[in-house]
C-alpha cells in the first residue's frame, strides 16, 4: 500500500503510543520477580493474534480488547454441524456499557488493513470490528419527533437514573422498567456510598416524565397535521420503542459485515457476550432474520477468555505494485510470499514463545488499477489469486472492471503458531448445576405481549434442560443478565452454553395498524434502516472510485428519495450537494413523467435541473416494484474536468454556461 498520508497519520499514531505503552510495560514487569527476564509474557494484538511483550507497539493494539472477544467466539461458537453440513458462520456481538463491537467468523479471521479510528487512519492489520455507541450506559432522547439512543453515554458516574447519582435515562434504565433487569438479583453497590439497591422509582418517574413529553407532541401533530391520528403511550411503550431503536442501532453494523459485503446475515449464528448481550440477543437476531443464538458459558468475560485461548502470530510483508498479468509478476510475488514465510519463521524463533506447530496464511493484495481499495486475497486451493480476487469483488461491490488491470500492491505472510496444551488456557466450571425449576418467578414487559410472567434461572444450569417460556438466565458472578423472549426455546448444550431458537414471527402490532400510521418509534426504526443504505452507498463508490475526487478528497453525496422526489435520509457528505439534490430528482420525475423504463440510469449536470456547478454530475437510479419506480437513489460526485475554458471547469470570468463545460 503505497497511501502516504494514511502511512503518516500510522507513524504519528504510534510515535505517541508505543513510548507510552513501553513506560506501562516496564513498570507491569518491574512488579514481579527478576523483572519476568525468565518468563514468556505476551500480549494481545488487534489483529487476534499475540506477541511477546519486546514486540508489542501501539499502533498494533488498538483494539486488543475487542480482538479477544473476537478469538473467544470464533473458537467457540464456530462448530461442525450433527447433520455433516460445514459450521454455519458466526456473528459476535459483543454490548458492554457504552458501545457494542460486531464482527464476523466464517472459518477464518476476517482482517482490515486500512481502518478509522477516532478520525485518524491507521495502516496496520486489525479484525474487521464495527464499533457502534450502543450500549446499556447510552443517553435516551426525545428529539423533534424521534427516538434517539446515544451517541452520548451516561458513564459509570454518574450513570443511569437507576444508579441513585444523579444520572440521565440510559438503555439499561428501559430495561429495568421492563423487567428485563432483575433488581433483588443485583448487588447493593449503588448510591454515593455504593451501599444501596438499583433504585426502580426513581427510573419510573423518569419515564412518566418523558412519557408525557411524547404524547404532548403526538397531540401537537394531530391539532397540526390534517389526517394525524395521535398514538397514547404508556411508559413501556416507550422504554420498548427505546430498546427497538437501540436494537436497530446495534443492527446496522451487522448489516455493513454481512449484506454490505454480499452475504446473507440469516444464514448466520448470533453468538451474544458481554454485560449487557444477552438483554438484547434474540431482539436483534430477530430484526436481522437470524434464527439461532448462542450465549457462552463464559459469555461475560469471553474476550479474556478468548485472550487466553489465542495464538501467537507474526504478521511480514513486502510491497510490489506490479501487474497482476505481467511476465513472471505472479511467481515473482509467490516467492516473495515464501521469503516471507521463512523470515516470519525466524521472527517466531526469535521470541521463544512455545508451540505445538505453526501455520501460514499467505495473502496477495490485490486492487484494480487506479482504485485505492484493494482485497487482501488469501491463497486459493488452485493457486488462481486473480479469480479469487474478481469473485470477492463482485460478491461485495456487485459488479466487476473487466478491461481494468489488476494490481499486486504486496505480498504478506501471517504465521500461526498453535499454542502448547500446556498453557493452561482452559477455565473450570465449577459449582454445582442448578436444577431445572426457576429460582423465583418475575414480570417483563415485551412488545404486542405486554406484562407477563417470566421464570428466573441462576447459571450453570443442566446439561440437556430445555427452557420454551419466556425466562430470565442470570450469571451472578458475571453480571450477566439473559432475557429468553417469548417464541424463543433455549437449550443447555453438553458444554453448558446456551443455545436459543428464535422463531421469526410477523410483527403482530404493525398488522393491527394501517399502513399510513406512522409514530415516532417507527419513524426513528425506518431513519435507522434508510441512513444505513446511505452510508452503505457511500462506502462502496469510495472504495470502488478511480476519481482523487471521489477517493481521496471525498466530494460526493449519496441519498435517497420518495416516489415523488423528497429527500428520504441522506449519509452525512458535502452540504451543498443535499441541498439540491432533491431538486434534481424531482425536475427528472416532472421531465419523464411515466416514461421510465427499468434499467434505465439519469445523469444530470444542468442548474436548470437541480444541480449545482457542472462539475457536480448527478446519478439518479430508480427503483422499481410492479413495473413502477418506488423510489430513487442518487449519488452526487464532482468531475475532476468537463470541458469549457479553462481545465477544471470552473473559470472565474465565464459569462455564459458554455464557458464553464
Amino acid at each position: 500500500m503505497s497511501k502516504l498520508t494514511p502511512r503518516g497519520y500510522t507513524a504519528c499514531v504510534d510515535a505517541y503510543l508505543t513510548p507510552k505503552i513501553t513506560d506501562y510495560l516496564t513498570g507491569f514487569s518491574q512488579g514481579f520477580q527478576n523483572s519476568l527476564k525468565d518468563v514468556s509474557v505476551e500480549f494481545m494484538q488487534s489483529d487476534g493474534g499475540l506477541c511477546s511483550i519486546d514486540n508489542f507497539t501501539g499502533y498494533r493494539g488498538l483494539l486488543s480488547g475487542p480482538a479477544g472477544g473476537v478469538v473467544g467466539f470464533s473458537r467457540t461458537a464456530y462448530k461442525e454441524r450433527e447433520d455433516g453440513k460445514p459450521p454455519r458462520s458466526v456473528i459476535g456481538f459483543d454490548m458492554g456499557g457504552t458501545s457494542t463491537d460486531v464482527s464476523r467468523y466464517s472459518g477464518h479471521l476476517e482482517l482490515v488493513f486500512e481502518s478509522e479510528t477516532s478520525g485518524v487512519t491507521i495502516q496496520a492489520p486489525q479484525l474487521d470490528i464495527n464499533t457502534v455507541a450502543a450500549g446499556g450506559g447510552s443517553r435516551l432522547f426525545f428529539c423533534s419527533g424521534l427516538f434517539v439512543v446515544g451517541p452520548e453515554s451516561v458513564g459509570a458516574h454518574p450513570g443511569p437514573v437507576c444508579y441513585r447519582k444523579g444520572g440521565e435515562l440510559a438503555v439499561t434504565d428501559a430495561n429495568l422498567l421492563l423487567g428485563r433487569i432483575v433488581p433483588s438479583m443485583f448487588p447493593k453497590i449503588f448510591g454515593p456510598d455504593a451501599n444501596e439497591p438499583l433504585d426502580v422509582e426513581a427510573t419510573k418517574l423518569a419515564f412518566d416524565k418523558l412519557t408525557k413529553e411524547v404524547n404532548a407532541f403526538e397531540m401537537l401533530q394531530q391539532e397540526t397535521r390534517k389526517g394525524y391520528i395521535a398514538r397514547h403511550f404508556t411508559p413501556e411503550q416507550v422504554a420498548i420503542g427505546f430498546v427497538q431503536v437501540a436494537n436497530e442501532t446495534m443492527c446496522r453494523p451487522i448489516r455493513s459485515l454481512t449484506e454490505a459485503k454480499g452475504f446473507d446475515v440469516r444464514t448466520h449464528v448470533l453468538s451474544c457476550f458481554g454485560g449487557a448481550g444477552g438483554q438484547h440477543a434474540c431482539s436483534v437476531a430477530r430484526s436481522l432474520g437470524i434464527d439461532t443464538v448462542l450465549v457462552h458459558k463464559y459469555c461475560g468475560v469471553l474476550s479474556a477468555y478468548g485472550i487466553g485461548i489465542a495464538d501467537t502470530v507474526v504478521e511480514v510483508q513486502e510491497s510490489r505494485l506490479v501487474d497482476y498479468d505481467n511476465a513472471n509478476a505472479l511467481q515473482d510475488a509467490l516467492e516473495s510470499l515464501e521469503r516471507l514465510e521463512h523470515q516470519a519463521t525466524k521472527n517466531l524463533e526469535s521470541q521463544g514463545v512455545a508451540y505445538v506447530s505453526t501455520r501460514a496464511e499467505k495473502f496477495l493484495n490485490l486492487r484494480y488499477d487506479g482504485t485505492d481499495y484493494g482485497l487482501m486475497v488469501q491463497e486459493p486451493d488452485d493457486g488462481d489469486f486473480k479469480g479469487r480476487f474478481i469473485d470477492d469483488y463482485q460478491r461485495e461491490h456487485g459488479f466487476t472492471i473487466p478491461n481494468r488491470r489488476v494490481i499486486i500492491d504486496q505480498t504478506r505472510v501471517r504465521l500461526i503458531a498453535v499454542a502448547s496444551t500446556g498453557s493452561g488456557s482452559k477455565l473450570k466450571q465449577g459449582g454445582q448445576h442448578t436444577p431445572t425449576e426457576p429460582v423465583a418467578i418475575s414480570q417483563t414487559y415485551f412488545e404486542d405481549v405486554g406484562f407477563t410472567d417470566v421464570d428466573i434461572y441462576n447459571l450453570p444450569l443442566s446439561p440437556g434442560m430445555i427452557i420454551s417460556r419466556p425466562s430470565i438466565v442470570i450469571d451472578s458472578t458475571a453480571g450477566v443478565t439473559i432475557v429468553i423472549e417469548p417464541s424463543c426455546t433455549a437449550t443447555v448444550t453438553e458444554d453448558l452454553d446456551l443455545e436459543i431458537h428464535v422463531e421469526n414471527r410477523a410483527n403482530a402490532s404493525a398488522d393491527k395498524e394501517s399502513e399510513d400510521f406512522v409514530d415516532p418509534v417507527k419513524l426513528s426504526l425506518l431513519g435507522h434502516r434508510f441512513m444505513g443504505i446511505a452510508e452503505q452507498m457511500g462506502r462502496t463508490l469510495q472504495r470502488t472510485a478511480i476519481s482523487t475526487n471521489i477517493k481521496e478528497r471525498l466530494d460526493f453525496s449519496c441519498a435517497l428519495f420518495d416516489q415523488t422526489g423528497g429527500l428520504v435520509a441522506n449519509a452525512p457528505h458535502v452540504p451543498v450537494h443535499l441541498g439540491s439534490m432533491q431538486d434534481a430528482v424531482r425536475y427528472q420525475i416532472r421531465k419523464l413523467k411515466d416514461s421510465w423504463l427499468e434499467g434505465e440510469v439519469i445523469m444530470t449536470n444542468h442548474p436548470i435541473a437541480g444541480g449545482s456547478h457542472l462539475p457536480d454530475v448527478t446519478i439518479i437510479t430508480p427503483v422499481y416494484e410492479s413495473g413502477k419506480p418506488t423510489f430513487f437513489v442518487a449519488s452526487r460526485g464532482h468531475e475532476a474536468d468537463i470541458g469549457g475554458l479553462t481545465p477544471g471547469s470552473m473559470p472565474p470570468f465565464s459569462v455564459n454556461l458554455d464557458e464553464e463545460g
